[in-house]
């Protein structure tokens, strides 16, 4: 397959396919013309990576968890640990968002949103202090 058919099977654009690739994710077999040509095993492992990737693991942790799939000798408790220490990361920008949203809460609520200058979203803006909601 060239990297085009590869792009549209596996949904991911052909920009981050050759990326991909720079990164050591990939290594496609390369014609007489230099053109990438995939195998269904790199199409398999792209798949894998942007199922990994919409799941928000970031690219390092997607090479840990491809190299754990392809150690067949592998635990899944090293599978299990990096899924966790994910969820502890996700969390905590739920956490962070949930404040963020609070503080804004907060200061639409002290904003009287009239004609009159006064504004507490703009006077926290420039005084780079976090409101707390």
């Amino acid at each position: 397959m060239n990297i085009g058919e590869v792009a549209e099977r596996s949904g991911i654009p052909t920009k981050t396919i050759r990326y991909y690739e720079d990164i050591g994710f990939l290594h496609p077999k390369r014609n007489e013309n230099g053109y990438r040509i995939f195998e269904e095993t790199e199409l398999h492992k792209l798949t894998f990576i942007g199922r990994a990737r919409s799941l928000g693991f970031n690219i390092e942790e997607c090479r840990a968890l491809l190299a754990l799939y392809e150690d067949k000798e592998r635990g899944s408790s090293d599978v299990k640990k990096i899924a966790q220490q994910h969820v502890k990361e996700i969390e905590a920008k739920i956490a962070d968002l949930i404040a963020m949203r609070d503080t804004l809460t907060h200061l639409i609520t002290a904003c009287a949103g009239d004609h009159r200058p006064d504004c507490p979203i703009l006077d926290n803006l420039s005084n780079g202090k976090r409101e707390q909601g």
